[in-house]
């Protein structure tokens, strides 16, 4: 009987995280079109803006209520959420998206085996790590060059993603529904803008542009956000972190669909060792632990 009721309440986390690994890919590819035309940092800028009004405009937090606690959470989510988007855009400027996802996966993979209570659950990311490890090493050798500065900015976009899984349990624990998530996203565009805002503001003279910063917005961050948080609250921090390992494998194949970078056999077999690991931890997981719902006060 605890198994069925396992099944439950681990499918609708491990599906709102897929489904968010696959919105946020497709949303880097809409993002990259703005590269030539606002640079890396002017895209993250606008995208964050866009997103935080979208978002704002939807969910109107009701700040004034919070506690220190709880604006201290959410301005941890900001800080990281601007970092990770940042660095992550100008790591994929440079060097391949299948390329920066796998190299950027190793700070949420590194969380996973920190927090980890069960050594079945360290051979799954080991196996996870083996199939990043793949693909990082066929995108690497079939690339012309590899941008060492790309290289370490995905690598720092890496960081702050494990900072990330970290904050947005703790906003998810502290503030109820995704007010905090919508007061993060200010922050986090609060903390690009002053680094984007030149490149940014050239959208005034190609507001077709737009579409493709808006579709970035929605696909990258008011959705992708929307469901993480909420996946979060279902699922234990290392489950969640493990499961994200399927992001590398559909960047990979979001690359080759939309920005026509190939995948060899390394990718394909990274993508099977992805999947098989991400399942394993999924199906070996006892009952997760639901994050209590915050009072509404």
């Amino acid at each position: 009987m605890s198994a069925p009721s396992t099944a439950r309440s681990t499918g609708p986390g491990a599906a709102m995280v897929l489904s968010a690994c696959l919105s946020i890919q497709v949303g880097a590819a809409a993002a990259a079109q703005l590269f030539d035309d606002l640079g890396s940092w002017g895209a993250s800028a606008l995208r964050l803006l866009l997103a935080a009004a979208l978002m704002a405009l939807i969910i109107r937090p009701r700040m004034r209520s919070w506690n220190r606690m709880q604006w201290r959470s959410v301005v941890a989510l900001g800080l990281t959420l601007g970092g990770m988007n940042g660095f992550i855009y100008a790591a994929i400027q440079r060097i391949p998206l299948g390329t920066a996802v796998a190299i950027e996966f190793l700070g949420p993979l590194v969380l996973a085996a920190v927090l980890s209570r069960r050594g079945r659950d360290l051979l799954w990311v080991a196996l996870a790590f083996v199939g990043m490890g793949l693909m990082g090493v066929e995108s690497a050798t079939t690339a012309a060059t590899l941008d060492p500065l790309g290289v370490v900015f995905a690598l720092l976009a890496g960081g702050f993603w494990a900072l990330y899984v970290l904050a947005s349990a703790e906003t998810g624990k502290q503030v109820p529904g995704l007010g905090g998530l919508s007061a993060a996203m200010v922050i986090a565009a609060l903390v690009v803008v002053p680094i984007g805002a030149s490149g940014a503001v050239r959208v005034v003279a190609e507001p077709g542009l737009l579409l493709f910063a808006l579709a970035a917005a929605a696909l990258s961050s008011v959705l992708p956000y929307s469901l993480e948080i909420a996946a979060l609250r279902r699922l234990p921090s290392h489950v969640f972190s493990v499961l994200m390992s399927i992001e590398p494998a559909i960047a990979a194949v979001v690359g080759w669909v939309l920005l026509g970078q190939s995948a060899g056999a390394m990718s394909l077999t990274a993508v099977a060792l992805v999947v098989v690991a991400s399942a394993g931890i999924t199906l070996g997981q006892g009952r997760p632990r639901a994050a209590p719902e915050p009072s509404a006060a």
